[in-house]
């Protein structure tokens, strides 16, 4: 493997200790608080929400969590966001999702208070973000940014092909890229020559949700891959049953070719969280006044 493996657990562990230290020097202030509203008992939301709080905690914020049945009514679910949106105590609001079929996502999503939107999906923040404004940016786009200026510096002038054009990540990394100066492209399912497209990117953000789609020869030598993607498929080999997880990107073939990757699991999905973290205060400083931190804002 001639490519260099992007860390992402040693990063978002890096980033959540400057957001420790932030926490800690802004005390006088307050305490930044995150609510995460959980519908229903999705078994992988609940160890995702677990894991949420258990970091919340860690870096000195205030944790609250509010469990609802899966069949709560709407009502009942935007009447407690409406009280989450007044309490002062909460700074950062996050409704897990997938939600229950008979709940109208876009509708529960807009009735957070943008200002506390750290998911970064309220139509305001989405507004301001393609306008270049200041806003908050979805979790996952902003760990993939994150990693590339690490890895790259300044991104100016470099060539970006971002592979999928889903509200939470595909178009607000674009969007993100853009702000950095890059020459984007979006590509997708119908994108005619999806090969040829891909091999001309200095940056590859892989996000469709299709087992080792992207293979090594569509990756011109020293481009830096961002895999986005986690699938679950079989693997006999561990025993009758069994599965492992792989990326949106033929890791092996890939890593032949790319400067650096990220690999799956280990790479985006811990930044997730870390974004998180870093959103929830920068809300904090957004509604206190407060400048936010530089080596945390976008």
């Amino acid at each position: 493997m001639s490519a260099r493996s992007i860390d992402g657990k040693a990063f978002a562990a890096t980033v959540r200790s400057r957001v420790a230290e932030q926490v800690a020097a802004l005390a006088a202030h307050g305490q930044p608080g995150l609510a995460v509203v959980l519908v229903g008992a999705d078994p992988a939301s609940e160890v995702y929400v677990r894991s949420k709080g258990k970091m919340t905690i860690e870096v000195g914020m205030k944790s609250v969590e509010h469990r609802l049945p899966a069949d709560v009514s709407e009502a009942d679910l935007l009447g407690l966001l409406a009280e989450l949106n007044r309490d002062e105590t909460i700074h950062g609001i996050l409704v897990q999702l997938p939600l229950p079929a008979h709940l109208d996502e876009n509708q529960v999503i807009n009735a957070i208070d943008p200002a506390k939107d750290v998911d970064g999906f309220h139509i305001s923040n989405v507004g301001l973000l393609g306008t270049g404004q200041k806003s908050m940016v979805p979790c996952t786009p902003l760990g993939c940014l994150m990693m590339l200026r690490d890895y790259h510096g300044s991104l100016s002038g470099l060539d970006a092909v971002v592979i999928g054009r889903s509200n939470i990540v595909g178009k607000p990394m674009a969007q993100l890229l853009l702000k950095d100066s890059c020459t984007v492209t979006i590509a997708h399912s119908r994108t005619k020559n999806i090969e040829a497209v891909v091999k001309r990117a200095d940056i590859v953000v892989v996000a469709v949700g299709r087992p080792e789609m992207v293979k090594g020869d569509w990756i011109k030598p020293g481009t830096t891959v961002i895999d986005v993607g986690i699938n679950r498929i079989d693997a006999p080999g561990k025993g009758e049953g069994k599965a492992r997880l792989v990326g949106d990107c033929h890791f092996d073939s890939c890593a032949e070719v790319a400067g650096a990757i990220t690999p799956v699991p280990g790479g985006v999905g811990p930044m997730t969280i870390a974004c998180l973290l870093a959103n929830t205060l920068n809300a904090f400083c957004d509604q206190k006044g407060l400048p936010r931190p530089r080596d945390l804002a976008v």
